[in-house]
């Protein structure tokens, strides 16, 4: 058993240093349509290559969440400019993934202080290229960390980071702009794909479904939600995402009761019905088979 786990966890490894790699190589960066795009109050979203990117806009400065890739950075900084004279201050990394913090050093190097959970700031550190050397440097690490919560008031908007239960991965942080009545769930919540658990980070299946349920439970009929990737979402829709991974988490524990490998669980069309709406469910899929007792 644990040397399947140990396989699992090298998949989802690979998976995710192969995933920047193909990026960079196969990306035309100049190509990639950049759209911000008001949402609520001072918030707004900007919409590129990588995850969301919600900004806090005013006279006190620019509050980022996110920032998408490195080679996007002078882009993605232009295009916020179109909406501000306003500096950008602070930046809150939702997770570590790179297509969330790919921007850090860039950002970093224009003075810009960057907030995440202490996980975030331990995992990016530890990470490590093919040759062994570190893949961010220091200017990419979160300088401020937290284990809890923090608050940013800038802009008359009380901006409250917070963390979750280990979901997409043990890192993950909503940012609820109260004061505009927005919340960025980062990539614990989408709406162009099943969600994605990455136990290689310490994600988790119960994690996901208890933040899903704090998301629920703090949003209300008319407040906006940005999620990780997709587009702009309301509490309804993130009600029909975490009910979709209760029907799925049921038809594939009973596969499991029945003694079903995961290539038929794969075939027996367990999410046939969403995949329209959430694309290829294997990765998904391949998270929750041994969640719940399977053994690939």
């Amino acid at each position: 058993m644990q040397s399947k786990l140990q396989n699992l966890f090298l998949f989802f490894i690979s998976v995710a240093l192969s995933f920047g790699a193909v990026q960079a190589q196969q990306t035309d960066w100049d190509m990639v349509e950049l759209r911000i795009s008001h949402v609520a109050g001072s918030i707004y979203m900007l919409e590129g290559q990588g995850g969301n990117i919600g900004l806090s806009i005013g006279d006190d400065g620019v509050i980022m969440i996110d920032d998408q890739f490195a080679p996007l950075t002078d882009r993605i900084v232009a295009k916020i400019a179109e909406v501000t004279d306003q500096e950008i201050r602070f930046l809150i990394n939702t997770h570590l993934h790179g297509d969330h913090v790919g921007g850090n050093e860039n950002l970093g190097n224009r003075g810009v202080l960057i907030f995440a959970n202490d996980r975030v700031r331990l995992r990016m550190s530890m990470a490590k290229s093919d040759s062994g050397a570190s893949t961010y440097s220091h200017v990419a690490l979160p300088v401020v960390t937290f284990s809890e919560t923090t608050t940013l008031h800038l802009n008359g908007e009380e901006v409250h980071a917070f963390s979750v239960p280990p979901a997409h991965t043990d890192g993950d942080v909503f940012i609820h702009f109260r004061d505009s009545d927005v919340l960025h769930l980062g990539d614990v919540f989408r709406t162009n794909n099943f969600p994605y658990i990455d136990l290689s980070n310490g994600g988790g299946l119960a994690g996901t479904l208890e933040a899903l349920g704090i998301a629920i439970g703090m949003a209300g009929p008319n407040t906006a939600i940005i999620p990780g990737h997709g587009g702009m979402s309301t509490r309804e829709d993130i009600v029909e995402f975490r009910d979709m991974i209760l029907v799925v988490i049921d038809r594939v524990s009973s596969l499991i009761d029945e003694g079903k490998s995961f290539a038929e669980v794969i075939a027996a069309g367990t999410t046939a019905e969403y995949e329209a709406k959430w694309g290829d469910p294997e990765r998904f899929l391949r998270g929750l088979y041994p969640e719940l007792g399977g053994q690939l």
